[in-house]
């Protein structure tokens, strides 16, 4: 089981690697289109998807496959690859130098490895998670994050006005009641995995999908961050036929417990 894991990172590495060195010669040089949910894509995305795809294919061929830009249906395989080929096209399409690649591999819908290569930055963030009931996986992978082979894990500061804090777009409205610094990056899963690294005491999305998050969710357990859904369901596991193009799911991170009522009651009104 040991080689299956040092499998799937490699692969992970090396997929991503490929994709982003293409995707930097395109980097602001690409017409954006938008989808029927406002969003834009562009045809960096749509190849980014497809090389991706038929690299899980070769490699991992019993394995499925769900991605922001041609299928959004959970499959049933035992196995599944969550990706998003190009996290924060706004960003690269305008020629803004943080975007990224999400690659999460889910075992019976949760999610145990994640992988996010931000090419821009030369930083790539992996980590493998297992919960102590996933008691069905034999020789499990050891819980640890990294950032370019060097472990992470979050602040365990009490808040100062000098910490950061990270918003989207849509959660705006709760600007005045932070104390921190606050930063708007434009890329969901970069928004969690620096709380993940520790440079940011927090962070919220008001409104991430699901392949924004299979990747980060893994890394910022298992740096120990604390991951809280802002509505009621549990994310994981995924529904086998649920279709999640537009499902989103609020999240705040935090970078641990003492943090959390502090947070959770300034975010509540984007739950609302």
């Amino acid at each position: 089981m040991a080689d299956l894991w040092n499998q799937i990172l490699n692969f992970a590495e090396k997929t991503t690697f490929i994709v982003g060195n293409q995707l930097l010669k395109d980097f602001g040089n690409v017409k954006a289109d938008k989808k029927a949910d406002g969003s834009l894509v562009t045809k960096a995305d749509k190849w980014a998807d497809r090389v991706i795809r038929e690299a899980i294919a070769s490699s991992f061929p019993t394995h499925g496959i769900l991605t922001e830009e041609s299928q959004q249906i959970f499959p049933s395989n035992e196995w599944c690859w969550i990706i998003d080929p190009l996290d924060g096209t706004t960003n690269f399409a305008k020629g803004v130098p943080i975007w990224g690649i999400c690659m999460g591999l889910l075992y019976q819908g949760i999610p145990i490895f994640g992988y996010v290569n931000m090419p821009p930055l030369s930083q790539s963030y992996y980590a493998f998670y297992c919960q102590e009931n996933q008691t069905y996986l034999t020789n499990r992978p050891i819980t640890r994050a990294f950032l370019n082979n060097r472990q992470i894990q979050p602040i365990k500061d009490v808040i100062t006005g000098n910490h950061l804090f990270n918003i989207c777009s849509r959660s705006t409205k709760i600007l005045p009641q932070l104390p921190t610094k606050i930063r708007m990056l434009g890329v969901a899963s970069y928004n969690f995995l620096l709380v993940a690294s520790g440079a940011s005491i927090g962070g919220v999305e008001a409104t991430p999908r699901i392949w924004d998050i299979a990747a980060s969710w893994v890394i910022a357990k298992a740096a120990g961050a604390i991951w809280i859904p802002l509505r009621s369901e549990d994310i994981f596991p995924l529904k086998i036929g649920k279709d999640y193009l537009s499902h989103p799911f609020p999240t705040l991170v935090v970078g641990n417990e003492e943090l959390v009522p502090y947070f959770s009651a300034i975010v509540e009104p984007l739950i609302k």
